[in-house]
Order: C-alpha cells, then sequence, then structure tokens
C-alpha cells in the first residue's frame, strides 16, 4: 500500500496538509509519501515531532497554484509537487494520490499522466453527499459537463462498486438525478441511459430521483453530468453552511433560547458533524488507473486525514480491480459507442 499526499496542494499547505498526514500515520499505523518542498515539509514534520522514518519526502521544486490553467501547468510544472504524484501512480496503480490543489489540474493530470482505466471513456468525480441516511456517493459531481448515455451507465456502475466495496452497502441503490420520476422525464441523453441503466445486472437501478429528495438519502449513488452535478454539491455545502449561520442566529435572540440552545448542543453537534465536509475527506475520481483523491481546497488536517482514511479504504477493498474486472462484462453484453 502506497498513500501518496500533495504537500504543496490547497489553501493550508503545507501545514494543515503535513499535520493531517501526521494524524493519519498515528491513527491508522501506515506510512506516507509526501511530494513537495523537502526543507518545508521536513520544517513542518520536525516542528510536530513526526516520527519522520514514517513519512517519505519527494522533493518537488514548484507548485501548481489555483489560479493556474490546468492543461498548460501539468505540461510547464513538470517538478511540482502533483506532477510527481502523478508519475508515483503511473508507475504503481495500486496506490493512491491525494492533493487539494487545483481541481482542473488534478482532473487533467490524472488524464494525462496517468490514465484511464481500460474500457472507461470518462472519468468522475464522486464526493458523498451528507442526508438524512448514510450519506449518497453523488457521481459526476464536476469532471464532465457533457455526457453520453454510456458514461452515465459507467458512472452508475463505478459508484456502485465504490458503496458496495468500501462503505459496505451491499445492492447499493442507483438513482438517475432528473426533473420528474417518470421514465419519460428529462433529455435524450438521460431517457437513453434511463432504458440502458434498467437492463444492467451489475447495478440495482431504482429509477429517476428528484432534486427534493436528495437530502432525504433515497439511494445510495445518485448519478448525472457534471455540470448538474458539481451545481447540487455547491449548494448542498452552501445550505449546510448558512443553515447553521440561521439556526445559531435564532438561538442567541433571547435569554430564554440561549438556555435552550444549552440543552440542545449535543444534538446540534452531532448533526453539524453529519452535514460536515471534513468528515469525508475528498472526492474519488473514479475511472482512473490509480487512486485518485480531490480533497477541498479549504481542507484543514482533519479533512487530510479523512481523505486519506479514504484511500486507505480504496486500497484495502480492491476498487481499482473491481471496477477494471466488471468494465469488459459490461460490453460483452452491449454494444459499445466511442
Amino acid at each position: 500500500m502506497r498513500i501518496i499526499v500533495d504537500g504543496m496542494g490547497g489553501d493550508y499547505a503545507p501545514s494543515e496538509i503535513v499535520k493531517g498526514s501526521l494524524e493519519a500515520v498515528l491513527e491508522y499505523g501506515i506510512n506516507i509519501t509526501l511530494t513537495g518542498d523537502s526543507a518545508r515539509l521536513e520544517e513542518e514534520l520536525r516542528s510536530l515531532n513526526a516520527p519522520m522514518d514514517r513519512f517519505e519526502i519527494i522533493h518537488a521544486s514548484e507548485v501548481i497554484t489555483m489560479e493556474d490553467s490546468p492543461v498548460a501547468a501539468i505540461r510547464k510544472k513538470k517538478d511540482s509537487s502533483m506532477v510527481k504524484g502523478f508519475e508515483l501512480v503511473r508507475e504503481d496503480p495500486e496506490s493512491v494520490f491525494i492533493s487539494a490543489g487545483n481541481t482542473g489540474a488534478l482532473m487533467a493530470g490524472s488524464l494525462l499522466k496517468v490514465g484511464r482505466i481500460k474500457g472507461i471513456d470518462r472519468p468522475a468525480l464522486a464526493p458523498v453527499l451528507p442526508n438524512r441516511g448514510n450519506g449518497t456517493l453523488l457521481i459526476d459531481a464536476g469532471a464532465n459537463t457533457e455526457v453520453k448515455p454510456e458514461n452515465l451507465v459507467q458512472f452508475a456502475i463505478m459508484g456502485s462498486v465504490y458503496m458496495e466495496n468500501v462503505l459496505g452497502r451491499k445492492q447499493p441503490t442507483v438513482g438517475l438525478l432528473n426533473i420528474g420520476t417518470e421514465e419519460s422525464k428529462g433529455s435524450e441523453v438521460y431517457k437513453a441511459a434511463y432504458q440502458i441503466l434498467k437492463e444492467q445486472k451489475f447495478i440495482n437501478f431504482v429509477g429517476n430521483v428528484e432534486a427534493r429528495e436528495v437530502p432525504a438519502g433515497v439511494v445510495d449513488v445518485l448519478v448525472c453530468d457534471g455540470f448538474t452535478g458539481n451545481i447540487v454539491l455547491k449548494y448542498t455545502e452552501g445550505l449546510a453552511v448558512n443553515l447553521f449561520g440561521m439556526i445559531k442566529e435564532e438561538l442567541v435572540k433571547t435569554t430564554i433560547r440561549k438556555i435552550g440552545a444549552m440543552l440542545i448542543k449535543p444534538g446540534l453537534s452531532g448533526f453539524k458533524r453529519k452535514m460536515d465536509y471534513t468528515e469525508t475527506g475528498g472526492a474519488l475520481l473514479l475511472g482512473i488507473n490509480g487512486g485518485i483523491i480531490k480533497a477541498h481546497g479549504s481542507s484543514n488536517a482533519k479533512a487530510i486525514k479523512n481523505a486519506i482514511r479514504q484511500g486507505k479504504l480504496f486500497l484495502d477493498n480492491k476498487v481499482l480491480s473491481s471496477i477494471s474486472d466488471i468494465i469488459p462484462q459490461l460490453y460483452a453484453e452491449q454494444p459499445h459507442e466511442s
């Protein structure tokens, strides 16, 4: 098992990245490879009294910033911490690379430097959305703004494999995000995808799901194009932050409410944890021939630690090989359009 972390990616790199990596090493009993400025990374590790023998540092003299053009940065900044991570995954597909850096560069670099699983046309971002259930895997959340029906089918299969193998959901339910539950709803792409999905023996497809049903957690895997998915993801994140803000404002308006707030504080804390993106850590980029996890740009140490936990589960449960095994079976049963 090799877990690689971009030590220079994200708003709070390298301090929070290193701190989260150390917490993961101590809690999960693993070793970690950090990519980035070796002097800065070593300084951070030593300031935390980290066990240096549990860390490998791969020096990188460059950093891909949030302002960099994704493809140009991958091609020009060959000695960046992100590109170094991709190269390590390419050498050993049974590894995971985690970065809180430039999302576009992470996706571009994954394709250019690592490549896709054979048979997968489009990799897809797959974060877990918090909800009243146990969370729903949203796929795609931003990698593909335009899709074909077969892309949505592949997303459904990859999402199902992940939810069953990693999160232990037996026969996870799969829904297609749409403007209505009827089979005839949506664009031609979505209607065509529906017809293919309902015939698939590899997944437990339950039909269309409306956006208002998403917070209830009615399905384990929610499939859509990346444009729609990214809007759902960002709206969910914004709603959670503002909802807590509104609750807090109401609870401190009077003395009586403040007293009541003290009584319900434990319950509110549990609710807040359930809605906190740092509890998940990041979004997997499924479909790449290796493990790639996109952590939030504003990730703190807790988020990085949980992204590493997610990466460990990805490797422990052999998600890559499971997806690779299913895809050829899919196309043995139906013609594949390129």
